[in-house]
């Protein structure tokens, strides 16, 4: 133990990076561990750099070396089954399958590590061999404490958990079996075979004879010829819409009497389950917690301290280790940097003189309604917009804020909304000026999770490429990337297909000199059900991070 703080071991970068020393300032040793999951066998690089691998003079386009892309594929790498899985009674049994705490203690000091071992069993009760489960695991207590815990693949049937003991007090483990290697490469399939799955509605409109106008609403999807989105492409099928800045293109069949470009509104249009009755056994077995030993571990205060007090000064580049931070009582600790807590007063003192601009999903959409509460003097302009969508504007002219929303564009599952609303974050941030007085947050995930990777990968890229120039022309703009939120556990959104996106978008941004909102572990690891869009409790927490981001001080 160390004298006067608390020395721990915490992940610096979802990447893999070289060691490095926080600043000296810092009362936290950081080390880095793996991933969950990340180990990755030399003899599969291979096997993962497949033939739909994006091509090397793509990513020369933006920046990216082959040794950059390597280290993606080293952290996309995820283990499977290494045999034949004839009968769904050869998965992971959450019922059979425990959790022991390595070398239990009856008590443990403040900043002390706990280990906790993961045996995973069939359904046969017989010792799985092969990796690739995902699970999530946390550490509680009954006052609103929790930390999220970092599990890693053992490759042999067995995971690690470390958790780091944070507050003075008890606790408790539980480990949930999310999904089970089986059900992964169920996950797996549909994404490679089946991502026409979602799928979208255009509406035409036009002028038709004696003042009438002409309807038809046709089925639309992204212009992307595997994956299963090749089948909408006949000869002559459809109308095409190539954006002339990002390239990116998207395709609707073509209306039976109006032009191609009397497109004028979008929507989601709905679902398709390929999923086989045999593949929705293995994914039935989802989400479940797993057994295992039920102590009360207890913690005690360090010899000369007893809290971690966290005194790095927000600012960008910042990594996000394992744990990212917890809650004590409802009140989110970070240990990625020395975070405030902000009244109704200090929210308007910090946002003053702000442009926000913040683009992306509903998730987003929440912080946008969160400040509308927060900031009484913050009006909502009516901009007579779908209000799913957007785009949304709030503006306090006393205090010179004005607080923009906007989705990103399609595949984006919303209501009937126009087609001139919706921008490519790119493009948005290409068109903004910057400079000290300019937030801008952005996120991607839900939305994207039945898609290809190499397809989230290419738009993720050019967001970069938009922000790297941005921070070259007004490198005092402050660019916030809010990480994926848990929740979702189906073959149309699984936390596991967020998982990977989410990795692919701390990759793109981890040397760009932008700030993470770790917002993975603050909605794994809390109390409350988990659902996409999570309670007050956690928005808030949220946006304490946010604004020690744009105030530090």
């Amino acid at each position: 133990m160390c004298v006067g703080m608390i020395c721990f071991l915490v992940l610096r970068s979802q990447m893999g990076n070289e060691m490095k020393k926080q600043s000296p300032h810092s009362l936290l040793l950081q080390h880095f561990a793996k991933l969950h999951n990340s180990s990755f066998p030399a003899a599969d690089i291979s096997e993962i750099s497949s033939k739909e691998s994006l091509t090397n003079a793509f990513y020369s386009e933006f920046g990216i070396s082959s040794e950059s892309y390597s280290s993606l594929q080293r952290a996309l790498y995820w283990a499977g089954p290494d045999r034949s899985i004839t009968s769904v009674s050869m998965s992971t049994s959450p019922a059979h399958s425990t959790f022991i705490i390595q070398n239990l203690k009856d008590s443990y000091q403040i900043g002390e590590e706990l280990n906790v071992t993961i045996h995973t069993r069939d359904f046969q009760n017989k010792a799985k061999p092969y990796g690739g489960d995902f699970f999530q695991a946390k550490l509680f207590s009954s006052k609103k404490d929790s930390v999220f815990g970092e599990v890693v693949d053992l490759l042999n049937g067995s995971y690690s958990v470390r958790f780091l003991l944070p507050w003075v007090g008890q606790a408790k483990v539980a480990v949930r079996l999310i999904h089970s290697s089986e059900a992964v490469q169920v996950l797996k399939h549909h994404r490679d075979t089946d991502s026409d799955r979602v799928f979208f509605n255009g509406y035409f409109e036009g002028p038709g004879l004696n003042g009438t106008r002409l309807k038809e609403i046709v089925k639309c999807n992204v212009k992307w010829d595997k994956n299963g989105l090749e089948t909408m492409a006949t000869e002559d099928c459809c109308c095409e819409y190539k954006d002339s800045r990002t390239g990116e293109e998207w395709r609707c069949q073509k209306p039976k009497t109006l032009p191609c470009s009397a497109r004028v509104y979008h929507s989601m249009g709905g679902y398709i389950n390929r999923v086989t009755a045999k593949e929705a056994r293995f994914m039935k077995q989802t989400n479940k917690g797993i057994n295992g030993q039920k102590s009360i571990i207890n913690i005690l205060p360090a010899d000369e301290s007893e809290g971690i007090d966290v005194r790095e000064k927000c600012r960008p580049g910042l990594h996000s280790p394992v744990p990212a931070g917890f809650y004590l009582n409802d009140v989110w600790t970070s240990f990625v940097c020395k975070t405030r807590h902000f009244t109704t007063q200090t929210t308007t003192q910090c946002l003053k003189d702000k442009h926000i601009y913040t683009m992306g999903d509903s998730t987003l959409r929440q912080w946008f309604e969160f400040f509308l509460k927060a900031v009484p003097s913050l009006k909502q302009m009516n901009l007579h917009v779908q209000y799913q969508a957007g785009p949304l504007l709030a503006v306090d002219v006393e205090n010179n804020i004005d607080f923009h929303w906007r989705a990103h564009n399609a595949p984006l599952r919303c209501r009937k909304t126009k087609v001139a609303d919706l921008h490519y974050i790119s493009n948005e941030i290409e068109d903004l000026a910057g400079g000290p007085n300019t937030v801008i947050v952005f996120n991607l995930g839900p939305h994207f999770t039945t898609y290809p990777l190499d397809f989230f990968n290419r738009r993720v890229l050019r967001i970069r490429k938009a922000v790297v120039d941005l921070l070259q022309r007004a490198p005092e703009t402050t660019v916030i990337i809010k990480t994926v939120n848990t929740g979702y556990k189906d073959v149309f959104g699984s936390d596991w297909y967020s998982l990977q996106l989410d990795r692919i978008l701390r990759w793109a941004f981890q040397d760009v000199g932008v700030y993470i909102l770790d917002v993975w572990q603050m909605t794994a690891c809390h109390y409350s059900k988990e659902n996409i869009h999570p309670g007050t409790v956690i928005i808030k927490n949220e946006m304490d991070i946010f604004l020690s981001f744009i105030c530090p001080e």
